[in-house]
C-alpha cells in the first residue's frame, strides 16, 4: 500500500492516482502537504501565477420548480405567493444592465417550470444574441432534460436547437453528488447521475463545452465524492468537454434537508484532492461564494486557479444563507494579496484583461 507521500509524489510527476489513493488522501494526508501538492499540480497547467475571474450575471428566470430538492432553499411551488417567472423583457433588461457593467457572460438558470415551453427559451436565447455581444453559458443538465421531456424531443435535438439559437456552453449545475444513493435522499425527483452525465456527453459530442460541479457536505461519504470525481474524469477522458471543475459546499439555512455545514478545512481538503485527482481538467475553481472571500483566497494555495465570477446577481445560494459579495476591485485586491496576478477571463478561460 502506497504512503500518502508516495501518492503525492506520483501526482506531482503526472502519474494518475487511483480511487484508493484518493481515499487515502482524504483520510490520512497532512492538509498543508496535500495543499502544496495540489498547487504543484495546478502550476503544471498554469505556471505564470495568474488567477482568473469573470464578470457575469446569473439570471434565475424562475423559482418555480417541480424537482423540489431537499437541499434547495430557492424553489417554490407554482401556487406560492413569492413564486415568479420573469418575462422576456425583464430578462433582457437584466442582460443590458450586466453588459453595461462589463459582463461578458450571462447564465440563465432556473427551476424546472411545469409549463414553460422550449420555444419560449429558444426565442429568449435568440433575442439575447441579437441584441448583445455576450456569451450565453446557461441551462444545467436537469433543465436540458426537462426541456426535452416538455417538448417531446431527444436531448440531442434540444441541445442542437439551443446551440443554433445562440447557446454557447452549459454550466455544471444539478450534479450535486453523482451517486444515486445520495440523490435518492437529497433530490429524489431530479434526474439520476447517469442522465446528468449523458446530457453532458451529448453536449460535448456536438462541440458544446461545459463545466462540472460537485456539492459537498450533505449526506455523502468520501467514497461517494471519489465516485463523483471518477465519473467526471472518465467522461473527460472520452470527450474532453469540461473546461473547469467547481466544488462547492452545501448551505443549510432554510432547506428541508438542514443539518450542519461542512468545515472550511473539509472544503479545502476536497478542493485539493479534486485538483490532484482530475489530471485531465485544466481549471479548478475556488468557491468564495459559499466559503467567503477569506477562504476563497486560501484556495489559491490549495490548487484553485480561478475564482469564478464577481456575480452581479446570484439568488440560489443566497436563499440558503450565503450572502458574500465582491466588486471587481475587491476581487483584484484579494488575488493580489495572495501573491498572485489578477486576470479577467471569458467563458472559454481565455484572458482578456490583466491588472497591472
Amino acid at each position: 500500500m502506497s504512503s500518502t507521500e508516495d501518492i503525492l509524489t506520483r501526482a506531482i510527476n503526472r502519474q494518475r492516482i487511483t480511487d484508493e489513493d484518493a481515499l487515502r488522501l482524504f483520510e490520512e494526508a497532512d492538509l498543508l502537504t496535500l495543499g502544496q501538492c495540489a498547487q504543484a499540480c495546478a502550476d503544471v497547467f498554469h505556471p505564470d501565477d495568474s488567477i482568473t475571474f469573470i464578470i457575469d450575471r446569473n439570471i434565475n428566470y424562475t423559482n418555480i420548480c417541480t424537482s423540489k430538492c431537499r437541499f434547495c432553499a430557492f424553489y417554490r411551488d407554482a401556487s406560492s405567493p413569492d413564486a415568479y417567472l420573469l418575462n422576456q423583457e425583464e430578462i433582457l433588461v437584466k442582460v443590458a444592465e450586466a453588459v453595461s457593467r462589463g459582463a461578458t457572460q450571462i447564465m440563465l438558470q432556473g427551476g424546472l417550470h411545469p409549463t414553460l415551453s422550449l420555444e419560449y427559451i429558444l426565442e429568449l436565447v435568440g433575442k439575447i444574441k441579437e441584441r448583445f455581444a455576450v456569451c450565453i453559458h446557461s441551462f444545467s443538465p436537469p433543465e436540458i432534460s426537462h426541456f426535452a421531456q416538455r417538448s417531446g424531443q431527444p436531448v440531442a435535438a434540444v441541445l442542437s436547437r439551443l446551440r443554433d439559437a445562440g447557446l454557447d456552453s452549459l454550466p455544471g449545475g444539478g450534479a450535486e453528488i453523482l451517486s444515486d444513493r445520495v440523490r435518492g435522499i437529497i433530490s429524489p425527483c431530479k434526474i439520476k447521475s447517469a442522465e446528468w452525465l449523458s446530457v453532458m456527453e451529448t453536449a460535448h459530442a456536438m462541440g458544446l463545452k461545459t463545466t462540472a460541479t460537485m456539492m459537498i457536505g450533505s449526506v455523502e461519504t468520501c467514497e461517494e465524492r471519489i465516485e463523483h470525481l471518477r465519473r467526471i474524469r472518465d467522461l473527460q477522458d472520452r470527450r474532453g468537454g469540461f473546461r473547469a471543475f467547481i466544488p462547492w459546499s452545501f448551505k443549510t439555512a432554510h432547506t428541508e434537508l438542514g443539518g450542519g455545514e461542512t468545515s472550511a478545512l473539509d472544503y479545502l481538503r476536497t478542493l485539493a484532492v479534486s485538483r490532484v485527482y482530475l489530471d485531465n481538467i485544466e481549471n479548478i475553481q475556488g468557491s468564495w461564494v459559499t466559503q467567503g472571500p477569506d477562504i476563497g483566497q486560501i484556495t489559491l494555495s490549495f490548487g484553485a486557479n480561478d475564482l469564478g465570477s464577481i456575480m452581479l446577481e446570484e439568488n440560489v445560494v443566497r436563499a440558503a444563507g450565503a450572502s458574500y459579495s465582491l466588486t471587481e476591485e475587491e476581487m483584484v485586491s484579494l488575488i493580489r494579496r495572495a501573491g498572485k496576478i489578477p486576470a479577467q477571463r471569458n467563458t472559454g478561460y481565455k484572458i482578456i484583461k490583466r491588472y497591472p
